[in-house]
């Protein structure tokens, strides 16, 4: 590699079906000509949407880019750690939620991954649960008002939110779970309801919407009556019983951690994650769900609600927001004139509000677009900054 510090990126825009048609357009600028949902803007390596660099004026796969001299794109040490970029940033778009979902710890992927493979399910199979040996902790940082759940409530108020619906069919199961308040009684609990068919299932559904009915203006039952209409009969329905549904304002971020279910209901934001696609459902889906695995991967214990924000560390023009792994750092800078940046390993810029300049001490030069972002390697070492408005920073 000579020079090739900052590398314009073309990143793929991922058309799942619950992705917003307008939030994207509307806040960067990026067409839609053909109106489809524009659900998830990849910026990385991972194989299932690469993003392509512009390598002295030609289109060049990222990864491929970075196998060329890893050492210098990666730096020294992410290459002898990970032996590819570690993580992958996207812009999330959410018109309709997303299923509850749950990400297996490190271990657990790397022996579920293996598992699989022995087995000989196919990468692509529906029934595949782990499509890499690689956890997959994420931090979403809320560009519009973002609506999620993530953790569970405290037991009590979890029980307290299913004898209120006063449904026969769940009255044995709650009497277990009245006994043992505890991560146990709250296992064979969630699990069990996963676990309903037929008419015991559609009966209690029927009567957790005739209840919600009753609490307009409540959240947690206007969720439910907006995820009806979504996901009809799904018993994913319960969910917002079990975990805390909250709504982050812009500016506002959250950590998800491994074994703790949770689910996007609508909002854009930014979102960064460990480099994996790992993923165990628990409703709110038509998708393959295993139920036992699952549980499996899931930490049955509460979380404090007053604790699911992530506070940031504030300097001047900077937030910081710390997590607890190290795959890679996040960081939103406002208004920065000319600012010098360390560079300890690969990074991705993404303009938020306003063109972005990047510089190098021996003269290599880069301005991005709103909506664009840049890929920096390790080998940079420094470079200067400029940006009126607000631009993120992923790296490691």
């Amino acid at each position: 590699m000579t020079n090739n510090y900052f590398l314009l990126m073309s990143n793929v825009i991922q058309d799942y079906a619950w992705g917003s048609v307008t939030s994207i357009q509307t806040l960067f600028g990026i067409d839609n000509l053909q109106q489809k949902p524009q659900a998830e803007i990849w910026m990385g390596a991972h194989p299932n949407g690469c993003s392509h660099v512009d390598v002295a004026g030609e289109h060049q796969r990222l990864d491929d880019f970075i196998n060329v001299n890893p050492t210098e794109a990666l730096g020294q040490a992410a290459y002898e750690r990970y032996g590819e970029l570690p993580y992958l940033f996207k812009v999330l778009a959410a018109e309709k939620a997303l299923s509850i979902q749950v990400h297996p710890s490190k271990a657990q992927a790397e022996s579920g991954f293996a598992k699989e493979e022995q087995i000989g399910i196919d990468i692509s199979s529906a029934s595949r649960n782990y499509k890499d040996p690689n956890h997959k902790p994420e931090l979403v940082y809320a560009l519009t008002p973002y609506q999620a759940m993530n953790g569970f409530r405290d037991f009590a108020e979890i029980l307290a939110n299913f004898k209120a619906l006063n449904i026969a069919q769940l009255d044995d199961l709650l009497a277990k779970f009245e006994l043992s308040l505890n991560a146990k009684g709250l296992e064979h609990f969630f699990v069990s309801l996963l676990k309903l068919k037929g008419d015991v299932k559609e009966a209690a559904l029927e009567q957790l919407s005739a209840f919600a009915e009753t609490k307009r203006g409540d959240e947690t039952f206007e969720l439910i009556l907006e995820l009806k209409e979504q996901y009809p009969g799904d018993i994913g329905l319960f969910s917002p019983l079990f975990l805390h549904v909250l709504t982050l304002s812009p500016g506002q971020a959250m950590f998800l951690d491994a074994c703790t279910p949770h689910a996007y209901i609508k909002g854009t934001g930014l979102e960064i994650m460990a480099n994996s696609d790992n993923v165990l459902r628990a409703g709110l889906t038509p998708k393959h769900m295993d139920i036992e695995e699952l549980a499996s991967c899931t930490t049955f214990k509460p979380k404090a609600r007053d604790l699911l924000l992530t506070q940031p560390t504030q300097a001047e023009g900077v937030e910081h927001f710390a997590v607890p792994v190290a795959d890679f750092k996040f960081s939103v800078y406002r208004d920065q004139q000319q600012e010098y940046m360390a560079v300890t390993g690969p990074e991705i810029l993404f303009a938020l509000e306003a063109p972005l300049t990047v510089q190098h001490v021996d003269g290599d030069q880069l301005t991005i677009e709103k909506g664009q972002s840049l890929f920096i390697s390790a080998k940079t070492k420094q470079y200067q900054v400029s940006c009126r408005g607000k631009f993120a920073r992923a790296y490691c």
